[in-house]
């Protein structure tokens, strides 16, 4: 049969910027075998699949290698893709179940908020092959549910970088966020996300990063509301709003492709 999958660019309002996702919205259950193949004929940093439940949907996520437990940007992707092709209501929540619990996307104009599990970064000490591979001073490390956190000292300075990738392949996390304060007014952090160990070298938008950054930033600039860089060659811009032990993370989304794929 021929399944239609939709490709969307995450957190940005132009097309060809932020964080390209494929959405597929499926009858019923896929079989993971079959969804892996799929995200790795894709080849975007995530592929998301979609099928109807009793309570919203179920939504899991696939990286051209592995499945993720978490992804922001492809359930961005997902919830705009709900509302543009009618499958939800305009004014209607977005209700993932996922292995990460339940996500909730809700529209707020042109943005898309999504409701997250906070994931704070502990101190941490870094390995010797996240030192070297990355080749920049630490000002500070922690160590989240998925990632390392290093703040550095300048944005020029995370501009720059240039990770030794088959190092930083050795660090046995998900990725590696890198982060400082912002050199612009308009925004209180920049950051890059780097994920070789999941077939990922550079992630452009990672909207599951700022579940860790959000409260990073929040506890030292005191504030509970931000807007955050990802500065990555396309570049994506993120809100971020703390709730306890939630994150709401917001954006805006841009279909760019769609196809038939032969299943």
């Amino acid at each position: 049969m021929d399944q239609k999958i939709t490709q969307v660019d995450a957190f940005t309002a132009k097309p060809f910027a932020g964080n390209p996702a494929g959405v597929c919205v499926l009858p019923g259950p896929g079989k993971a075998e079959w969804m892996q193949r799929v995200a790795r004929e894709m080849n975007l940093a995530e592929t998301a699949f979609l099928h109807r439940n009793q309570d919203g949907f179920s939504l899991r996520w696939f990286t051209p290698s592995v499945e993720v437990d978490l992804c922001g940007h492809a359930t961005l992707a997902s919830a705009h893709v709900l509302w543009e092709e009618g499958y939800l209501p305009p004014n209607a929540q977005a209700r993932f179940h996922t292995r990460s619990g339940l996500l909730t996307a809700d529209r707020k104009g042109a943005w898309i908020e999504m409701d997250f599990p906070a994931t704070p970064a502990r101190p941490a000490d870094a390995p010797a092959e996240l030192a070297q591979a990355l080749g920049v001073e630490f000002v500070n490390v922690g160590q989240s549910q998925f990632d390392y956190l290093i703040e550095i000292d300048s944005e020029a300075a995370l501009r720059a970088l240039e990770p030794d990738m088959s190092l930083l392949k050795r660090v046995p996390v998900r990725g590696v966020i890198v982060t400082s304060r912002s050199a612009a007014p308009e925004f209180d952090f920049v950051s890059r996300f780097f994920a070789p160990q999941s077939g990922v070298p550079e992630d452009p938008v990672t909207g599951s990063a700022h579940c860790a950054l959000a409260p990073y930033w929040g506890e030292r600039l005191g504030k509970t509301e931000m807007r955050a860089y990802q500065a990555s060659a396309r570049g994506g811009v993120v809100g971020v709003r703390l709730n306890g032990e939630r994150v709401g993370i917001s954006g805006q989304a841009v279909t760019t492709l769609r196809r038939e794929h032969l299943a």
